[in-house]
């Protein structure tokens, strides 16, 4: 029980910007185990986005309280997530064989092709939520937070790195247990379910739909995932689940 708090811990420390201060009695290498608590950390990250739309609603419209809702997902993660969609596509963008890709994503400075698809990122998923009534809103949010740090998973357990050298995806990639990858799915569906009902089937077929796409299109490209592939795909998996809510609203 204490070491599986101390590996929640350590999910919530490396995939968002909340004090957690040093975690003792855990080998270095432990996010792979830790990853199967990654849907929870979404389901923690959504709390407060579902907090911030309940206090803010009576005061503010729907299109200033996406914005503080969206600003905070960035501020709370640090922009983890889009700093990798940034990078991602850049570098597929910018790259034909596999080391220029690698090399463009490793590089700190943004391109064209990485600023335009924050752009789109940030825009998709306003447009999308801000169309949602109160209840919607909160579902969808919470599912979104799930369903896209759940794709870590499926990553990290059918691909290996990319890389050679280490990585953020050397972390994960193929250190994703058949049990992490099974409890942690088993979480996600649960959660998805309860917050959307009869809407999960599409919602969740959707978001593995996109999932697998992004999966083959990282193996046929590069041979496997790097950190920033994980966060280009939970961008992506995000902006699908709040589209499925304006779908299906």
């Amino acid at each position: 029980m204490i070491r599986s708090i101390k590996l929640f811990l350590c999910a919530v420390q490396f995939l968002t910007r909340l004090p957690i201060g040093p975690i003792s009695g855990l080998p270095t290498d432990v996010l792979g185990e830790a990853s199967v608590f990654f849907p929870l950390v979404g389901l923690l990250v959504a709390a407060g986005g579902v907090a911030l739309n309940h206090l803010l609603s009576p005061w503010v419209g729907r299109n200033i309280l996406v914005m503080l809702v969206l600003l905070y997902f960035v501020v709370v993660t640090g922009g983890l997530h889009e700093d990798g969609l940034a990078d991602a596509m850049d570098g597929f963008g910018g790259g034909w064989r596999k080391d220029q890709i690698l090399s463009i994503m490793r590089d700190s400075r943004i391109g064209s092709f990485g600023a335009t698809a924050i752009v789109f990122s940030i825009l998709a998923r306003y447009v999308c939520l801000e169309g949602l009534g109160e209840r919607a809103f909160d579902h969808f949010l919470v599912a979104g937070q799930v369903l896209n740090r759940w794709t870590a998973l499926p990553l990290g357990f059918f691909l290996r790195s990319a890389r050679e050298d280490d990585g953020q995806g050397a972390r994960v990639a193929q250190k994703v247990s058949g049990l992490s990858l099974g409890l942690g799915t088993t979480m996600t569906v649960v959660i998805v379910g309860l917050a959307l009902g009869t809407k999960a089937v599409w919602t969740l077929s959707a978001a593995v739909g996109m999932t697998i796409l992004a999966g083959v299109y990282f193996w046929r490209r590069i041979g496997g995932v790097t950190g920033d592939c994980m966060g280009a795909t939970n961008q992506i998996v995000e902006v699908t689940v709040y589209f499925m809510g304006a779908l299906l609203r």
